[in-house]
């Protein structure tokens, strides 16, 4: 094995160039299919983030809902009777929708009301890194996350504004709720967001139900759907799954991703491809003169299965380091790379496979070589 590793080594490195070109190749399909991929899960997490964060075993939805931040409503007197029934721990409606944010210096900028009651457990602001949240009980309080400061025309807590013609005061700020459609998330209570939004006092976005501890989760999944008429019920992994669904797949967002990694894998098999056979075409002597001294065609292909795989090494270590990079640079962003231990994995695997098949072609080249060439030169 050392030997074959030492000429697989040798063969690839003898030519600098032609091996950097490889390796640019290779880089560059695993980096763009890591982006593309990246894209994917980030877009993934951020259409759930709400969901992610609500405290709700079931959410109660209008009739066909797609996602969290479809605008249409519910009767609110469905909370009474959910409420009541056995194995229920809280009931709690939420409000939202957009509105107008009109800045101290008088632009005008769209926001996304999310307006739940403080008092209960329902969806609050997390990760606050200044104010309270407590404080959305009060008057005209917000919550808004600091990376939509520049686009709400604010500094920080105490700063004011105006929602729908009423005047707003930020009492918390939050670090790294963001929107996918980049439409800042406006906290606030109950109340006020009925104001900010024109939703009738009757009505409500959706309900979001907690199971007691010891209820059974089925039977009272059961229990709810019976009470709640036309609207519709989903526990928050079925909610989940079909937000994921409708703006990856229902707005062709995802496809378009999809059809980004594929361009990567193709533009980088034929670049790896054709310098492999490039590489191996040059150095037909030396294979010819392996065969004619009697070396194994398993021995010969192995040296070039060698090669394939050190510049599948070589190539995907270069491209993990440039990916850590891009996470770390768009964390902050308004769509984050993510890039998990899983997708690591694969698109190592992807990269070997990559190679490999890349090299099949050389050693089919090598397969036709006449032995009896060596001595005719």
């Amino acid at each position: 094995m050392s030997l074959t590793l030492t000429l697989a080594s040798r063969n690839l490195f003898h030519d600098r160039l032609r091996f950097v070109a490889t390796l640019i190749g290779i880089v560059f399909s695993v980096v763009l299919v890591m982006i593309q991929m990246g894209l994917f899960l980030g877009f993934g997490r951020m259409v759930t983030t709400m969901i992610d964060h609500a405290p709700a075993d079931l959410w109660i939805l209008p009739k066909g809902a797609k996602c969290f931040e479809d605008p249409s409503l519910i009767d609110v007197k469905v909370r009474d009777r959910v409420a009541s029934l056995e194995g229920i721990n809280s009931a709690v409606p939420l409000v939202i929708g957009f509105s107008d944010w009109r800045m101290e210096r008088g632009e005008v900028t769209p926001v996304f009301i999310v307006g739940a009651d403080q008092r209960d457990s329902g969806l609050q602001p997390w990760n606050i890194v200044e104010g309270n949240a407590q404080t959305l009980q009060q008057g005209g309080n917000v919550a808004v996350d600091r990376s939509y400061f520049e686009r709400l025309g604010v500094s920080g807590v105490g700063s004011t504004a105006e929602v729908r013609g009423r005047k707003v005061r930020v009492t918390a700020v939050t670090d790294g709720i963001r929107s996918f459609a980049t439409t800042p998330y406006v906290f606030v209570d109950m109340k006020n967001a009925r104001n900010y939004t024109g939703t009738p006092r009757d009505r409500a976005s959706s309900i979001l139900v907690q199971l007691k501890s010891d209820a059974d989760p089925e039977k009272a999944l059961s229990a709810v759907r019976a009470e709640v008429g036309d609207a519709e019920v989903l526990t928050a992994d079925e909610f989940r799954k079909r937000s994921r669904s409708f703006w990856l797949f229902g707005t062709g967002a995802g496809a378009a991703l999809f059809a980004g990694a594929l361009l990567g894998v193709i533009v980088g098999t034929v670049i790896v491809a054709q310098t492999l056979y490039s590489s191996t075409k040059d150095h037909l002597t030396e294979f010819a003169t392996l065969r004619a001294m009697g070396s194994s065609n398993a021995y010969i292909y192995s040296v070039i299965i060698y090669q394939a795989l050190l510049n599948a090494v070589i190539g995907f270590c270069i491209a993990a380091g440039i990916g850590s990079i891009v996470v770390q640079m768009t964390a902050k962003s308004a769509l984050p790379i993510v890039i998990t231990p899983w997708l690591m994995a694969a698109l190592f695997v992807l990269t070997v496979v990559m190679c490999v098949a890349s090299g099949i072609g050389a050693i089919i080249r090598v397969v036709r070589i006449d032995p009896a060439t060596v001595f005719m030169r």
